[in-house]
């Protein structure tokens, strides 16, 4: 997935995948293909067809799929409050700051709503 992540195209071929992981090791271009079917079966990737080949993209982004982890991870872990507070205090400054930022962001957001 990070491959199709840091593509600059929003598409992505199973040739100009494999051209870059050959180019920094040894993979049969089978097993690229197959790896890029079984995310689109598994529903991280979707496709469609460019003449003879499919043109792949990814479902959701690396960041809404982090947070989706991070969803996860607070629902399986037990107490979320708990899991929330271990969380936070392994985060260092800039994270800390950045997560104040985005409750703030949230809050704005949520005020605006209430308004309308």
């Amino acid at each position: 997935m990070d491959r199709v992540w840091n593509r600059d195209p929003e598409t992505v071929t199973v040739r100009e995948i494999f051209e870059e992981l050959s180019a920094e090791r040894r993979i049969a271009y089978t097993t690229v293909m197959s790896t890029m079917d079984n995310l689109h079966t598994k529903g991280w990737l979707e496709r469609e067809r460019d003449g003879r080949a499919y043109r792949y993209w990814a479902i959701m982004t690396r960041e809404e799929h982090t947070a989706q982890l991070m969803r996860e991870a607070l629902d399986g872990g037990g107490r979320s409050e708990l899991v929330l507070s271990y969380f936070i205090e392994q985060i260092g400054p800039k994270e800390s700051e950045r997560l104040r930022e985005a409750l703030r962001r949230l809050a704005r957001r949520s005020t605006k709503a209430k308004r309308r």
